[in-house]
């Protein structure tokens, strides 16, 4: 997996670019940084860390620095007849205690469903649909 790619499967509205340099084979420890703007426009330092890495059928990346108290995203690709399943796990905890539990039920819920619909739209409209 090249971590460059995930410019192409976010929502444009995000302006999301990688900030740092990255080489085209993930290991873990590898640190990526980014640029985002997931909510109201505001730009937001997002900076993870690949922590584990099976290639190429599994990676995780974890949040060092940004928008939530915890982020683990787990990716993982199996091949099936035809093609190849992508499944995400997600575990997070929102910022800012009580007003970020809030805010995941009126604002975050929805954006990263939106994130995640998009992305499964893109690589639908670019890989087919088994």
């Amino acid at each position: 997996c090249d971590p460059r790619n995930l410019a192409l499967i976010t929502p444009p509205d995000l302006d999301f670019k990688v900030t740092s340099e990255v080489p085209e084979v993930m290991y873990p420890g590898l640190i990526i940084s980014y640029k985002v703007r997931p909510l109201f426009s505001i730009p937001t330092t997002w900076v993870t860390e690949i922590s584990h890495v099976r290639a190429p059928t599994f990676f995780v990346d974890t949040q060092v620095v940004g928008p939530y108290r915890l982020w683990h995203h787990e990716h993982e690709f199996t091949a099936i007849e035809g093609g190849v399943l992508m499944q995400d796990r997600v575990s997070f905890v929102p910022p800012l205690g009580l007003l970020g539990d809030i805010a995941y039920h009126m604002v975050i819920r929805r954006r990263l469903e939106q994130i995640f619909n998009y992305r499964f739209a893109t690589l639908q409209e670019r890989f087919g649909v088994l």
